[in-house]
C-alpha cells in the first residue's frame, strides 16, 4: 500500500497515485505498476495467462510459461488492501488451473476481507474433474460467485468457440457441480457472429436445462486481442442483431432467468432491453467518443473499450436524445 513518504523517492513519478493504492516499485526499469487503486469500482486479480482453451474472441491470449508469480503478487495485494471492497474479480487465463494455489487465493480473501464478494472467471471445465472440483471447492465458504462462459446449445458450437473439443461436456459437468454445492453461477455470453445465429436457441436451452443459474449475461465482444485476428466473425453492429436480442431476451424472461447485457452502449439496444445493461467496463479502460456528448443516457452507459477506436465498436454510436 502506498505510504506517506513514498513521494520522497526521487526516482517514482507519484502524480497518479493515491493513498490507498497497492503498488509495486520496479527499479529496475523506474516505474511503479499500480496492481490496485482504492478509487476504482471494479477489482481485479490476474491469476494466470496459461489457459485450457483458445477463445476465438479471446482479450488474454494465453501463453504456456510458468508465471506462478502472479498468485504470489496476488496474495500480497489482497494482504495489503486497507479497506474492503464490496467485492474483487479473480480472472485469467484459467484460474482453475492453478488447483490449491487457487484455493490459498480464495481463502485467503475470506480470511483478510471476510464481507468481500469473489467474482471469479472460469470456463469451468477442470470442476469436471472430481479431485479438481475437490481440491478447490470442499470446505469453501468463501462468497464466491462462479462466472462461467456458454457459447452454444450443442457441442459443436460451443467447442467451435473454444477451440477445445469436449469442452461443451465438461463446462455443463462443471456447472452441475457447482449447482450441487449451492454456488450463485453466472453464464457469460459473448455476442460474436457464430454465438447470435443461435442466439435464441442457447437461450431457450438454458431456461429449460439450466434455470437454477443466478443470471445470464449477454456481452459484446471486447475489440483486442484473438477477435482482432478473427476480425470476420467478431466485427459485428449489434443494431443488425436486434431482432436476435429480443427474440433471447423474451426466451430468458419466459422461464424465469435473469439476465442482462454487458460492455453494451445502449444505443446498440432495442429500448425496451436497455434497462438491462449495465456499465461493466472496468474504470481503466472505459471511454466515451465524440457522439456521446449530449446523450441523455450517458451516466448509465457502459460506453466503449479505450482501444476501440484501433479496433471497432460494437456498433455505430448514436446518440440518445432523451431517456424513455
Amino acid at each position: 500500500m502506498i505510504e506517506k513518504g513514498l513521494t520522497n523517492l526521487s526516482w517514482i513519478t507519484c502524480s497518479n497515485i493515491e493513498h490507498g493504492d497497492v503498488i509495486f516499485p520496479r527499479p529496475d526499469r523506474n516505474v511503479v505498476d499500480i496492481s490496485y487503486r482504492e478509487s476504482d469500482l471494479h477489482h481485479t486479480l490476474f491469476l494466470t495467462n496459461r489457459c485450457n482453451s483458445n477463445c476465438l474472441m479471446c482479450s488474454q491470449p494465453p501463453t504456456k510459461h510458468d508465471d506462478g508469480w502472479l498468485v504470489d503478487e496476488a496474495l500480497d495485494i489482497v494482504r495489503h488492501i486497507r479497506r474492503s471492497p464490496s467485492s474483487i474479480g479473480i480472472t485469467g487465463g484459467e484460474p482453475l488451473l492453478l488447483g490449491s494455489r487457487l484455493r490459498q487465493v480464495l481463502d485467503h480473501i475470506e480470511e483478510v476481507h471476510p464481507t468481500t464478494r469473489i467474482d471469479l472467471l472460469t470456463n469451468g471445465r477442470l470442476l469436471s474433474d472430481a479431485t479438481v472440483a475437490s481440491t478447490v471447492l470442499d470446505g469453501l465458504s468463501a462468497q464466491v460467485a462462479w462466472l462461467i462462459p456458454l457459447y452454444g446449445h450443442a457441442h459443436m458450437l460451443h467447442d467451435f468457440v473454444v477451440q477445445a473439443p469436449g469442452a461443451y461436456e465438461q463446462t455443463l459437468e462443471g456447472i452441475l457441480r457447482l449447482q450441487e454445492r449451492g454456488f450463485p453461477i453466472q453464464l457469460r455470453v459473448v455476442l460474436i457472429e457464430p454465438v447470435l445465429d443461435w442466439l435464441e436457441d442457447l437461450c431457450d436451452f438454458v431456461g429449460k436445462n439450466l434455470p437454477f443459474v443466478r443470471e445470464v449475461a449477454l456481452m459484446a465482444c471486447e475489440p483486442v486481442g484473438f477477435a482482432l485476428a478473427n476480425d470476420d466473425i467478431c466485427r459485428l453492429d449489434l443494431n443488425d442483431w436486434q431482432v436476435q436480442l429480443s427474440r433471447s431476451s423474451r426466451n430468458l424472461s419466459r422461464y424465469g432467468v435473469r439476465h442482462l447485457f454487458m460492455n453494451t452502449p445502449l444505443c446498440a439496444l432495442p429500448p425496451e432491453l436497455r434497462s438491462l445493461a449495465q456499465r461493466s467496463i472496468s474504470d481503466w479502460k472505459q471511454v466515451y467518443s465524440d457522439e456521446c456528448t449530449g446523450c441523455a443516457a450517458r451516466e448509465s452507459c457502459s460506453g466503449l473499450f479505450a482501444w476501440h477506436e484501433r479496433a471497432w465498436a460494437p456498433t455505430k454510436i448514436t446518440r440518445i436524445e432523451e431517456l424513455a
